[in-house]
């Protein structure tokens, strides 16, 4: 369900990472939908290509309705190379003047039994949701100390910064991390006027979670868990994200971790 178009972000310029599919692609969507230039990273692989595609056609198809949409633009990289944030910020900036929001959302996940984790995943979790993260927000509040005018930070973590999982052994720590890194973050440039959050996503229907939506004895667990009765979509975190990034609603939410999770974390026991 789409939020009400309050032109909350009218005007303002974001980046956000890994944007063309999930969590990373709704939030993008609304951004625009709410008035927001919007700066987009993806990997740029030929299976994406579609994704990509089909996400440039719903921004046009917003303009296309008459709404005061923002526009988009999109580069390919990897952030775990931190030359990939760096020109994606520096791309929006020339296109647009300036930085005020980034979402750092590229992540990855694959479920493993922790015996069986080989370093090649382990180094890839660590490399793309911990270092991926850092090099990214670091590039962005880079730029904004440099504009003098603050801006928002959001990092996607997840309520697997909160508590474990048996076959996430090596996904839960990096989340933890990124929640960690929000929070000194949030230390070191609230004199800068930057405000530094991270997002905690519960269970979400997203690409990273297709080996639990596929198993309905899984989903039914899951959904179990959730006192709100379902798994949550993609568009669930457009919301709290368009909160964060605005600093007329969350000017004094700083170094927070925002629960977007169906009340899961509560019904734990």
């Amino acid at each position: 369900m789409a939020l009400p178009a309050w032109d909350i972000l009218r005007g303002k310029i974001a980046a956000i990472t890994g944007g063309t599919t999930g969590i990373g692609r709704a939030i993008a969507l609304e951004y625009i939908r709410q008035g927001c230039n919007v700066a987009i990273n993806h990997l740029g692989l030929p299976e994406d290509e579609s994704l990509r595609h089909s996400l440039l056609t719903e921004v046009e198809a917003l303009h296309k309705k008459g709404s005061p949409a923002g526009q988009v633009l999109e580069l390919a990289g990897d952030v775990t190379n931190p030359e990939t944030s760096q020109n994606l910020i520096q791309e929006a900036v020339k296109q647009w003047g300036k930085l005020d929001v980034f979402v750092a959302n590229a992540g990855v996940f694959r479920q493993a039994e922790f015996l069986e984790i080989e370093s090649s995943l382990l180094n890839q979790s660590l490399n793309v949701n911990v270092k991926g993260t850092f090099y990214s927000c670091q590039a962005a509040a880079r730029q904004m100390v440099q504009q003098g005018q603050g801006g928002s930070i959001i990092a996607i973590s997840s309520v697997s910064a909160l508590v474990g999982g048996g076959l996430q052994t090596h996904y839960t720590p990096t989340k933890a991390a990124v929640l960690s890194l929000m929070q000194s973050m949030a230390i070191s440039l609230g004199k800068r006027k930057i405000r530094c959050n991270a997002l905690l996503p519960g269970t979400i229907n997203t690409q990273l979670a297709d080996h639990d939506m596929k198993n309905p004895t899984k989903k039914a667990y899951l959904e179990a868990r959730i006192p709100l009765g379902r798994i949550g979509d993609p568009e669930d975190m457009a919301g709290p994200a368009v909160f964060l990034g605005s600093e007329h609603m969350s000017r004094y939410v700083n170094g927070s971790g925002l629960l977007a999770d169906g009340g899961m974390f509560s019904n734990l026991q």
